[in-house]
Order: structure tokens, then sequence, then C-alpha cells
């Protein structure tokens, strides 16, 4: 094991000259819970995806990085994100995804909070018969409302609430992808699916990033886009990802299509982009449908890919959707030996990080880079607390 804190001097130089994260940064314990903070809890993170709670009063319990959270679609129609506790003992209020018909009640001493968090019923808390006391103030102790953001169909969410305002933080990435800021649509039942990695997340993301690995292991793939149809997209301290100039249509039996996104221009006719917004978002978008792949961290060693489909419009031909679905799984299953070879790897104590090609690992350095410019920075931080 790598000693602690690990040494990231050589991962942030240039790329030429660089090695990647020190083994620690994918085995270890400790360095698992510095970067939750560093990178997942200070940014704006991937939790869940609106279509979780379509209708008023939904409310689906998750865990993010072992916190109990809870995903609500208020009265209001607003989709929001709080603490899953009772502010009176720290009880976990929703165990099971249901519906709110009344309030969300706690089963320990039933306090009860509306769907907008707002804490309305606390029985004999003054004593038997007595729902009120003086050093109760009902308004203080709502449910803790985790900051939340809706974009792309995914709900993010800001721990630390430190972080700049979304639109602020990802202000380059949603000008890029301007055309797209219009309605997406789940697929349904059939157009998610959840795959269990055996990695840490980060590899997720750095193979991800590049397309450098297409002529072996996506052939099928890379028999109509070509690795050298593929570019770099490369945001510092933002995304990185890859495009492609191909992108072929998926086409039914009798040649029927899904229908585009309306106003796309020129470019979109064949091309696609898949970026991932840092820290846990894997995103593509492409003529006729987006997708969007939120990385849940399980530890050091264990991650849960949970990806999404999206369309243009509400109805789409089932069984085009059913084949869409199906072509996208078998793409990112054929990522998972990799990405489980280069997590086996990471025990072996005298790898160095590696090396990185300066014309083909731009995206993937990029993000190491970042990575360890957070990390850094959250060190600094903690040394000049002490």
């Amino acid at each position: 094991m790598d000693r602690l804190p690990t040494d990231l001097s050589n991962v942030r130089r240039p790329i030429a000259e660089a090695n990647g994260l020190p083994n620690a940064h994918y085995t270890d314990v400790t360095v698992f819970e510095e970067e939750k903070h560093a990178l997942l809890y200070d940014g704006w993170s991937g939790l869940a995806v609106v279509a979780d709670v379509p209708e008023i009063g939904d409310a689906v319990p998750l865990s993010f990085l072992g916190m109990p959270l809870l995903l609500v679609r208020d009265r209001q129609n607003n989709v929001r994100v709080f603490q899953n506790i009772c502010r009176h003992r720290g009880m976990v209020l929703v165990t099971e995804p249901r519906r709110i018909e009344g309030a969300i009640r706690c089963p320990y001493h039933s306090w009860c909070y509306s769907t907008n968090g707002a804490l309305i019923s606390t029985p004999h808390v003054g004593g038997p018969g007595q729902n009120k006391h003086a050093g109760i103030d009902r308004d203080l102790l709502g449910l803790v409302e985790v900051r939340s953001h809706i974009w792309m169909g995914v709900v993010w969410i800001n721990i630390s609430g430190s972080a700049p305002d979304f639109e602020t933080a990802n202000a380059t990435l949603l000008q890029r992808w301007a055309e797209f800021d219009q309605p997406l649509y789940h697929g349904g039942t059939d157009s998610t699916f959840t795959l269990e990695v055996n990695c840490n997340w980060k590899l997720a993301v750095e193979n991800y990033c590049e397309s450098y690995h297409l002529p072996w292991v996506h052939p099928g793939l890379n028999s109509y886009s070509r690795l050298e149809d593929h570019y770099h997209i490369e945001e510092e301290e933002l995304f990185s990802g890859q495009g492609t100039r191909v992108y072929r249509q998926l086409k039914g039996d009798k040649g029927e299509v899904f229908p585009d996104f309306k106003g796309l221009s020129d470019k979109w006719d064949t091309a696609a982009e898949y970026i991932t917004a840092f820290p846990n978002v894997l995103l593509g978008v492409h003529r006729d449908h987006t997708y969007a792949i939120i990385l849940e961290p399980q530890g050091p060693e264990k991650t849960r890919e949970h990806v999404h489909l999206f369309y243009a419009t509400p109805a789409t031909d089932d069984a085009l959707r059913a084949r869409n679905t199906k072509q996208w799984k078998d793409i990112f299953v054929e990522d998972v030996f990799v990405v489980e070879g280069m997590q086996r790897g990471r025990h072996a104590v005298s790898f160095d990080g590696g090396r990185f090609s300066p014309a083909m690992d731009g995206p993937t350095h990029l993000f190491h880079t970042w990575v360890a410019g957070r990390v850094q920075q959250q060190r600094m931080v903690a040394q000049a607390a002490q």
C-alpha cells in the first residue's frame, strides 16, 4: 500500500511526463474516504433520475456513500432530496419506495413531515396528550434538504453545499449541449439497467473518457464508428470525453427510427458525444436519444452503474426501444472485464500509476489531473485548519 497521504506530484505533470494515480486511490479505504469528501461531496454528483419519482407524492430511499437520502416529488410537483432521517432521534424514515398519501411519518415516535420537508406533527412531545412543547420549534426542525439540481434527466446533488450553483459550475457543458436543453422522456422500465462492477468508480470514468480501446474491446462498434472517426473532448477542471463523427442511427426491421430532438444543428445528423461530467455521471447524446450512467461507489473496489435512456418523445416503439437498450448494455458489458482487470492490477505493489499516450489518453489524463488537484486542495485546507 502507498504511504498516506499519497504522493500526487507526478500526476499533475504534462501528459508526456505524468504518471496515473497511485494504487491507494483504487484500493485503500482511507483514500476512498478522502476522495469521498474532495470529489463527491464538494461537487455536483449524480444521485438518481427524475423518472424515479414520476408522480406527486412518490418517495424513493437512496444511499449515497452510506448517507441515507430520500428522493421525493412534493405536492407542488418539485423533485427534492432530503436526508432520510427524523430530526428527533435520527431514525430512518422511509425504507422502501412508496407513494406518500398523507405525511412522511417516522416509525419510531410518529413525528410527521410534509413532502416539502416541514415538520407538521409531534405527538406527545410535551407529555401524554400534549403535542407541542416550548422547547421544540417545528419551524427549525424540518427535514434537512440536500442541495439539488435537475439536468439531462439526472438529479444532481451537492452534499457540502459549498459548490457554485450548478449552472455556474457546469456552464461550459451546458453551453456545449444547449441544443439538448429540451424535454427528455425516460424510456421506462425497459430503458434502464444496473451493472455491478468489481472496480473503483474512477476506473469506469477513465475507460469511458477515451476511444483508444475501441478496436480491441468494442470491435462491433469500431466496425462502423472507427477509432479514427473519434475526437477528444477536454475541458480542464470540468469534464472530458470523446465524440464521434459517425453515428449510425438504429433502425427497426421496417426501417423505423426514433424521432429526432427538435431544432438540432446539422452536426448531429452524424455526430454523437460521450462526456463525463465530473465526478460521477457519464453522459451520451445523439440526434434521437440520450443516456446517463450514474456511478454509485460502493467502496474502494465496487461500483454500481445505473444506466438510463431518454428519448425526444414520450411514446416510442417498444421493440426498437428494447433493441436500443440491449445494444447499449452489450457495449457497456464489454467494458467490464477491462475495468475489473485494471482494478486487480492496482494490487501490484510496484505499479507506479502507469503512463499515458500523449496522443490518445488526453481525456483520461485530464480526469487524473482533476482528481489530484481536488485532493491536494482539500489536504491544504485541512493542514491550514490544524
